[in-house]
């Protein structure tokens, strides 16, 4: 056997997916009437439970036992197409209805099955070619459910060390409930909304949640009013973070309050100062690159009340410079302040934590293609960036996904590890914006040139894409002009 690149995603795509198919196999194998769910992505690996059964921590163990005997059979993992009735018939028996309804609404006469032994399922995507190339896993007890435990980047020897996240947790079982709301599981069950004419539906429910969401966490601010003094919001690429920090301050001034925005770009230390990385080159995204003295200095001067000389940077000269702007905090006045590094504690280590409101926005969707294939949120976050970037910032869909990459390892470095210390997590992910996104990335990934180093990423994203059914022009006009997904399409009555 070859030794597989855990380090890549080509190499770890695979991998999850032939797990997945592992953990399957064991399910059915143990509790045969059962069907398993896997859910949502967590930072070590895949989140799961199996319908209609409490999950205990001796079925943990059981499912662990039984996969191990699975890899250790090295049994064959063959790949098959057949009539897409047939594989209708498959599912249903499965007791699969989300998979079976994503397989109608398809539009395709045949489909790809993956057998192993006895057991058939479908992954979008290529699979291992057996059992045994399976070296590094765990199966651990995590809320209802179980973490399916992948091996660490870092060290493919190894699984990921799993870190209990409670608030994470929470804000996934709120959004699996917005779905129970809208009657969308997964993308079988969202197309056939779309098919029966509840996209206008889907659209304003989705939105009013999102609304009520913003009024509950100004009103959590306004409750504390008395000793927040420091909004923070921090979260990853295309988390749509600053449609969340303006909404946020609308809300917060319907409460009677003023939130006035501290902008953490002029607060660059100057360049000659800058952090280098590894390579040598400049590390912007350090949280070095900013400087924390003088930023934490006028944060005091700020909270007592005394007036400050704003900053602004000059990112040609690379040099801090003054042009006599004052601000001074008044009653009522909030200050807001949105990057990267807001919940790393070290950005406002002067400030007192009882003066702060932490808020971690991400788009965590928990919408799944089938039951046991998931949708990764940083794909749902990719094709917002790749739809922004085309439509307001003039970079190709090739370069947006070659950065990915960096991307994805600056915000494992930087955002990830201080998401726990959020105050709230704001989910900006929308049941609709995959039938949404379909109308505006499609035409740019058939772009991209089957010699681009590119292509392959473009190709499985429009393979996912595939199974989608998009919204219509006249169904994409009742996406209100406030929607945090008007940052990524254009149309919105907000000022970026």
């Amino acid at each position: 056997m070859n030794k597989l690149d855990l380090q890549s995603y080509n190499g770890r795509r695979p991998y999850a997916r032939t797990l997945s198919f592992v953990l399957q196999k064991a399910v059915s194998e143990l509790y045969y009437d059962k069907v398993l769910l896997l859910d949502y992505d967590l930072p070590t690996g895949l989140y799961g439970e199996i319908k209609g059964m409490e999950i205990t921590q001796e079925s943990v163990s059981e499912l662990k036992k039984k996969m191990m005997e699975i890899v250790t059979a090295n049994i064959p993992i063959e790949e098959e197409e057949i009539k897409l009735t047939d594989a209708i018939n498959i599912f249903e028996r499965n007791g699969q209805s989300e998979k079976a309804m994503l397989a109608k609404t398809s539009g395709n006469m045949f489909m790809t099955i993956y057998k192993m032994g006895a057991a058939i399922d479908t992954f979008y995507g290529k699979m291992l070619p057996s059992t045994g190339y399976i070296k590094v896993f765990d199966l651990v007890k995590y809320f209802n459910g179980f973490c399916l435990v992948y091996p660490s980047i870092e060290n493919a020897d190894k699984v990921n060390e799993v870190i209990i996240q409670d608030k994470l947790n929470e804000v996934f079982n709120e959004h699996s409930h917005w779905c129970k709301i809208l009657k969308a599981h997964g993308i079988g069950s969202l197309n056939n909304a779309i098919n029966c004419g509840r996209a206008k539906e889907l659209i304003q429910l989705s939105e009013a949640l999102h609304e009520h969401k913003y009024a509950d966490i100004a009103d959590d601010i306004y409750e504390k009013r008395d000793k927040i003094k420091l909004i923070l919001i921090a979260g990853p690429s295309s988390s749509g973070k600053t449609t969340t920090s303006k909404r946020i301050a609308l809300h917060t001034k319907v409460n009677g309050m003023n939130p006035i925005v501290i902008e953490l770009d002029n607060y660059f230390v100057n360049r000659e100062n800058t952090p280098k990385d590894k390579n040598g080159e400049y590390d912007f995204e350090s949280i070095n690159a900013l400087d924390l003295e003088f930023l934490n200095m006028q944060l005091e001067q700020l909270f007592s009340a005394e007036e400050i000389d704003v900053p602004k940077f000059d990112f040609i000269k690379g040099k801090r410079y003054f042009i006599g702007e004052k601000m001074r905090l008044r009653d009522n006045d909030v200050l807001i302040m949105e990057g990267i590094h807001a919940l790393n504690p070290k950005l406002t280590n002067h400030i007192s934590d009882e003066n702060k409101y932490r808020v971690y926005a991400s788009a965590l969707t928990s919408l799944s293609i089938d039951e046991n294939n998931n949708i990764s949120t940083s794909d749902n976050r990719l094709l917002r960036r790749l739809v922004r970037d085309h439509q307001f910032r003039g970079i190709s869909p090739e370069d947006t996904i070659m950065r990915w990459s960096s991307v994805r390892n600056g915000e494992i470095k930087n955002i990830f590890p201080y998401q726990e210390n959020a105050d709230i997590m704001f989910n900006s992910a929308l049941i609709y914006e995959f039938p949404m996104l379909k109308c505006y990335a499609e035409q740019l990934l058939r772009g991209v040139d089957p010699f681009s180093p590119a292509y392959p990423e473009a190709a499985r994203l429009l393979h996912f894409l595939g199974y989608i059914t998009a919204l219509t022009p006249a169904e994409v006009s009742v996406i209100p002009p406030t929607s945090v997904l008007r940052e990524f399409i254009g149309g919105s009555s907000l000022t970026y």
